[in-house]
């Protein structure tokens, strides 16, 4: 009996140790996330990841990718707990860990190919268009082009987007995987050249797609002004500031109205305020539309003005208004994609039953179409905060236009690293689309992107900030915009056939022993 203990032991040491470093993995792609700039732990934490599970069937596949996907989005998405408790959090997180996990299965399954590290990215690619379209709509957050901002992958989303991006760094990662075991444990080194080439060539493609990130102004320049006017305090109780948080951009406009006379600020062609400025529906009240009427005179320029407006089935809107600053109100759009834990409660009834704080998210109606404002000569898309992490969204957004702005709220999510990833995904999207990106925050962080996904001004958190900057416009079409999801459809569809011939090859192996 002691004898055959001593035998089961060091294999349950083995599954412990894979365990850790499956997890361990999955944090270090954590860590790749923004604010950090270790855009390189991404594919190093896909390479422990590809050595733990390769060979293995798919079944240990799932569960110890299911391990990394816990070490990934447990703190990842910590920000969706931050004012509604656990009960978004954690089930939210294991729920994307285990659609992780399917893709892992799928990992495991095709290391018996020939080549496998690029079947392997397919795969998990496959699994982030998953991810994209199941729980709730579609959670896409997590995408490993989100971790790639400051990272020399960049270039590649103007070519197809996310999904290229993705699979440059997975097929980096496994193919450094499977390099370190050919030197360390095969010891072949006649069988380098496949992992070589599967880790330069990724990065080959990206250097070589630098020719296509422009930055010239080909439809003009404007001068844009950001505007955060900051909010009583940080959490979604912040609404019931709602006067407090309009005021507070009315006064930051008033401001720099007056910076401009003294000659301390340009005059802006046009204006963009927050997701949620005005939580004041001002058809509705009229001391509401009066304040914003006095900072658009004060400013005399058009107002991207984020709103929320109340319809006739008593449902609010978020939307925002396009204020003319002699006209009033002329266009509007209403946010497409909700976000399920704040504007939204998925399965309220079901989640009541843990927690009353399910009661705090909103039911928010969602608009049907992108709207695309025209502000003197700049004609602006619209993508509202949580809309930037998915791919259909911003792309129909950004059509016919020369800039994109990204209005936002993140006050509901406090300090929390939040701000950052979705500043990230906003750097994503410039390249990906050739467009400036305006991004205003109620409560930071605020921001001008330059079409090649850089900086060139920012803001602090929970502080009032007014950004002014003369902004290139553009309208070309990239690559990506001209391919559409069709890059991402072959990806996917190339890794469920690489996941089946596995499956056969697999059944055939077995049937020969």
């Amino acid at each position: 009996m002691s004898d055959k203990s001593d035998l089961q032991a060091p294999a349950w040491r083995n599954v412990l140790l894979r365990v850790v470093l499956s997890a361990g993995a999955g944090v270090l792609i954590f860590l790749s996330n923004p604010p950090r700039t270790l855009w390189w732990l991404a594919p190093i934490g896909i390479a422990v990841l590809g050595a733990v599970i390769y060979g293995r069937r798919a079944r240990a596949g799932f569960g110890y990718t299911l391990c990394a996907g816990i070490g990934y989005f447990v703190p990842l998405l910590a920000w969706t707990g931050e004012f509604v408790g656990v009960v978004a959090w954690l089930p939210l997180s294991l729920a994307e860990a285990a659609l992780l996990g399917l893709a892992g299965a799928g990992i495991a399954a095709v290391s018996v190919l020939p080549a496998w590290p690029v079947w392997a990215a397919f795969v998990w690619v496959t699994g982030e268009y998953l991810r994209s379209l199941f729980p709730f709509g579609g959670f896409p957050w997590g995408r490993l082009a989100f971790s790639q901002p400051d990272g020399i992958y960049l270039p590649l989303a103007a070519v197809a987007g996310t999904p290229l991006i993705a699979l440059a760094v997975a097929m980096t990662g496994f193919g450094l995987a499977t390099l370190v075991r050919q030197l360390l444990v095969d010891r072949q080194p006649r069988r380098l050249v496949a992992p070589v080439l599967a880790v330069a060539l990724p990065v080959v493609a990206a250097f070589g797609a630098l020719p296509l990130v422009g930055t010239d102004p080909n439809d003009g320049q404007a001068t844009v002004a950001v505007i955060q006017g900051n909010v009583p305090r940080a959490g979604l109780d912040f609404n019931s500031q709602r006067r407090a948080v309009l005021d507070n951009h009315v006064a930051r406009t008033e401001q720099l109205a007056r910076d401009i006379r003294a000659g301390r600020a340009k005059q802006p062609d046009l204006v963009i305020w927050p997701e949620n400025a005005s939580d004041i529906d001002p058809y509705r009240n009229s001391d509401a539309w009066s304040r914003i009427e006095d900072a658009a005179h004060a400013i005399d320029a058009p107002i991207a003005i984020g709103t929320v407006l109340v319809g006739d089935d008593g449902l609010p809107r978020n939307t925002v208004l396009l204020w003319d600053p002699q006209r009033g109100p002329v266009d509007q759009y209403t946010k497409r994609k909700l976000q399920p834990f704040g504007e939204t409660m998925p399965w309220r009834s079901f989640f009541r039953i843990f927690t009353s704080a399910v009661d705090r998210a909103g039911q928010f109606v969602p608009g049907d179409k992108p709207v695309v404002f025209r502000m003197g000569n700049a004609r602006v898309g619209l993508a509202t905060c949580y809309e930037v992490a998915f791919d259909d969204v911003v792309r129909e957004s950004v059509e016919g236009s020369n800039i994109l702005a990204v209005p936002t709220n993140n006050a509901t999510f406090g300090y929390t690293e939040m701000t950052y990833q979705q500043l990230a995904m906003d750097r994503v999207r410039a390249v990906e689309h050739g467009r400036t990106v305006a991004v205003a925050a109620t409560s930071g962080v605020s921001a001008f992107i330059r079409p090649d996904g850089s900086v060139t001004q920012s803001t602090g958190l929970f502080t009032p900030a007014a950004l002014v900057e003369r902004v290139p416009l553009r309208s070309t079409t990239t690559l990506s915009d001209q391919l559409g999801p069709v890059p991402e459809w072959l990806m996917a569809a190339a890794g469920l056939v690489a996941i089946g011939i596995a499956i056969m090859v697999r059944r055939r192996g077995r049937a020969g022993n």
